[in-house]
């Protein structure tokens, strides 16, 4: 082979793996459909997570509202997966760089990302799920975390007082498992331990981050130390990691709470109830925005108790495997302290720096 031929070979493949990005990806859109029969340009919106689909939680969420926007409008999307963080900027520029109408970063992680590189391509529209990025041609969509887990905490608390079920012991302990130290972990937590106190101040909170979003056995093993330490019930916040905690309270016959989506039937009878962080609106109201050509560059989405982007499960599935032993007077108290919230008679605290803007 000619020197020549090989300098072509491999100036193609430097092309080619420009062009495609990296980490995993996949096309979830009609590939080769440019336009509608009408002759109106077809919407392309690539969405780029810091880890991958099958979480069961804030990934699995956020495709929710992309298969919802599919169905609903003719867009075609690319999805890429990676969760080595150098890929993450890689696969944004690249996208942009392809002229996709719409580049979603779907992590807090994404900030500073896009921030570098939004004013670089004026002409494609960003947006950042879980932060904000104060750009001409970006739209974020933040919720208010710790609201939820308030509520999440003082569901704990009432529960780990109810001994008469399976395996509650008599110490006023609940656990916490977060995936990566980060801000928005951190709002988290305040919102938990201010929840769990609002019940009852001598409630004990157990905390552990595991440093990472994608290591299943890693959360199992810190959600295990926690029930060793008498630990009744475990808040899982940590994406896939998440997913070894909700394992170790079924292996222990404990309890957990599950995040993001209602991850309740996973194990049933051994998830209380989900605070359930409506990623899947927030990405499909900024896909809607962009088809019905009513963008907002430098707009901030809001989502909290007041409007519904974020709660609680109904525990209607606990209830289904309790039965009688099912203690009622905690739904009844979560709907109480919801609507307090929302009324603003309860002001949740938020984690010092971060807000919820």
């Amino acid at each position: 082979m000619g020197i020549k031929r090989i300098v072509k070979l491999i100036f193609t493949l430097m092309m080619f793996l420009a062009f495609v990005g990296c980490g995993k990806t996949s096309d979830t859109g009609e590939k080769g459909a440019e336009k509608k029969e009408t002759g109106k340009k077809k919407i392309r919106v690539a969405i780029i997570h810091a880890g991958f689909l099958g979480d069961k939680s804030f990934n699995d969420s956020a495709n929710e509202g992309i298969q919802r926007a599919m169905k609903e409008y003719d867009v075609e999307v690319k999805t890429l997966e990676s969760k080595v963080p150098s890929d993450w900027e890689t696969n944004v520029v690249a996208m942009a760089s392809e002229g996709y109408d719409l580049v979603i970063g779907n992590s807090s992680q994404f900030q500073d990302i896009i921030k570098k590189h939004a004013s670089e391509f004026p002409d494609v529209k960003f947006a950042i799920i879980d932060s904000v990025v104060k750009e001409p041609n970006v739209m974020s969509v933040v919720f208010a975390q710790n609201e939820g887990s308030f509520l999440a905490g003082a569901t704990a608390a009432l529960f780990t007082q109810k001994t008469d079920i399976p395996n509650v012991n008599k110490e006023k302990v609940i656990g916490w498992v977060g995936g990566m130290d980060v801000p928005v972990l951190q709002d988290f937590l305040t919102g938990y331990k201010q929840g769990a106190e609002y019940i009852d101040p001598e409630t004990k909170v157990l905390v552990s981050f595991a440093g990472t979003f994608n290591d299943p056995l890693k959360g199992k093993e810190l959600a295990l130390a926690q029930y060793s330490q008498g630990a009744d019930i475990i808040m899982n916040v940590a994406s896939n990691t998440g997913n070894g905690i909700l394992e170790a309270a079924k292996d222990t016959k404990k309890y957990a709470i599950g995040v993001d989506i209602n991850q309740d039937g996973i194990y049933p009878g051994f998830i209380l109830t989900s605070m359930l962080k409506r990623v899947d609106v927030g990405t499909y109201e900024v896909i809607k925005s962009v088809v019905e050509d009513k963008f907002m560059g430098g707009q901030v989405l809001k989502m909290n108790v007041a409007n519904g982007g974020i709660g609680l499960t109904d525990m209607k599935t606990m209830k289904e495997a309790l039965g009688d032993k099912f203690p009622t007077d905690i739904s009844e108290k979560i709907l109480e302290l919801t609507e307090k919230i929302k009324s603003g008679e309860i002001k949740v605290n938020s984690y010092p720096g971060f807000k919820f803007e």
